[in-house]
């Protein structure tokens, strides 16, 4: 990333470098943000790279937004450059929750709490795509934030609800199988934190395990 291309950024270090786009640290107008820039793939053709570096960013720039709106806990959406493919977004102080889970200072009140943030997420009228536990920051405080929204949707279908539960079902199985009733956990919480009756969370939970039984079946 060429800082000169982006008025009154300075950059400090690469925190992420993913499949479709590269997260950095730095700083602008005097404070502490983080820049988001897709990198083009080779493999496209370059006009079809530069629709879907379009469409993308203005998907997620819309859900930062409207989230911003309802006071959701996610980055601010600071500057928004679609010719050039990057967003500027408020830094989120903490902990990715991936390794406060491995290190043991977080657990299954987390997982819950995880949950809770799902569901709250799903009512909105968002599904995220990606919901890892690398794509939640834990605050001193105890409070989680949900951040990269590359790959999440607008008024989804309930698949898509039922995939973002299976999605961090793997992550579970995988990174934090030692942390026992995690899944339970995830579920609990996403249940509890049911405020409105669209979508029904029980209908979400039962799409999530249905998806898991054709993963098995496959498998």
């Amino acid at each position: 990333m060429n800082s000169d291309s982006i008025p009154m950024w300075m950059d400090q270090e690469t925190l992420h470098i993913g499949a479709e786009a590269k997260v950095n640290l730095g700083s602008w107008l005097g404070r502490k943000v983080v820049l988001k820039k897709r990198e083009p793939k080779e493999y496209r053709h370059p006009s079809l790279e530069r629709r879907l570096t379009r469409q993308r960013l203005t998907t997620e720039a819309r859900i930062l937004t409207r989230m911003q709106l309802i006071g959701f806990p996610c980055p601010i959406l600071l500057n928004l450059n679609l010719e050039q493919g990057w967003m500027l977004l408020s830094h989120i102080d903490g902990r990715v929750l991936y390794e406060a889970l491995l290190d043991g200072t977080a657990g299954i009140k987390e997982i819950k709490n995880f949950g809770k943030l799902i569901r709250q997420l799903h009512e909105a009228g968002f599904s995220h795509g990606d919901l890892t536990t690398h794509n939640v920051i834990l605050s001193e405080d105890g409070n989680l934030s949900l951040i990269d929204f590359g790959l999440a949707k607008i008024s989804p279908e309930i698949e898509h609800l039922g995939l973002d539960l299976q999605v961090l079902n793997e992550c579970l199985t995988a990174s934090h199988y030692s942390i026992e009733n995690s899944l339970d956990a995830m579920i609990e919480g996403y249940l509890s934190g049911e405020t409105g009756p669209e979508p029904n969370a029980k209908d979400v939970i039962e799409r999530f395990n249905a998806i898991r039984g054709r993963v098995r079946y496959h498998a």
